[in-house]
């Protein structure tokens, strides 16, 4: 009976997935809970689909979901979310800039906090993009009052309970600390291992992690401003 399931996104990353097969087969052999792991294609155009369904066919705890068509990241871990029937679930990108035998370290916390992240230490990124991470990350910190350095890590640990409650829309995965904290969850953020991405194309340009960020911030306060939030004291 598996325990935790891992969500991969997959948009056009053919060059990658064997890599990501080996790395999280491996991590499942040593994974403090027993681990599944979920590809959601978000319609990829090159031969990321052949490559994941040999992999799913060849391995018991590897499944996938296959979009239509390319809805964009926040969907592909929503359906994710929707999904998933563990009581824990995992997030990784398959460029695996981070390791997935990290996730131990996110899954030691996850018992008293309902959300655990990462935060990229050392990160091997460009100039470019670490300083326009740095500067969304603040603009975000500063609506959401989350108290989060590094929520675009892609890696992150959550009770799945809480993960299924979230209302996603187009850029919300970089609001999921603020959004399990709209539910009165604890958060917690933990120093994870970063590495250069050595193969594929990154997916996400200046305006994805500046600009955009920025406008997802405002939808953001709306949400929050919208969010339904109760619990049940007593039941007839």
């Amino acid at each position: 009976m598996y325990e935790f399931t891992i969500i991969v996104p997959v948009y056009n990353e053919e060059d990658n997935l064997e890599r990501v097969e080996k790395e999280l087969l491996a991590y499942t052999e040593i994974a403090s809970r027993k681990t599944a792991v979920l590809f959601v294609n978000d319609g990829s155009k090159d031969g990321s689909q052949a490559l994941i369904e040999a992999i799913c066919n060849r391995n018991e705890a590897f499944s996938y979901i296959l979009f239509n068509e390319n809805r964009g990241l926040s969907a592909a871990i929503k359906a994710g979310f929707d999904h998933i029937e563990t009581e824990l679930l995992g997030y990784i990108d398959s460029d695996l800039q981070t390791a997935p035998e990290d996730f131990n370290l996110l899954l030691e916390h996850i018992g008293k906090y309902d959300l655990v992240t990462g935060v990229r230490a050392d990160r091997k990124d460009s100039f470019v993009k670490n300083m326009s991470s740095k500067i969304a990350n603040g603009i975000r910190r500063a609506f959401t009052h989350d108290g989060m350095d590094d929520t675009g890590c892609p890696l992150k640990v959550i009770k799945t309970e809480y993960a299924k409650r979230i209302p996603m829309f187009k850029g919300l995965h970089r609001f999921l600390p603020a959004m399990i904290m709209l539910q009165n969850g604890k958060v917690l953020q933990v120093p994870v291992r970063h590495f250069p991405r050595i193969a594929g194309k990154a997916k996400f340009g200046l305006w994805n992690r500046l600009l955009g960020p920025l406008m997802d911030c405002f939808a953001y306060l709306w949400m929050k401003k919208k969010y339904i939030n109760y619990e049940v004291k007593q039941k007839g």
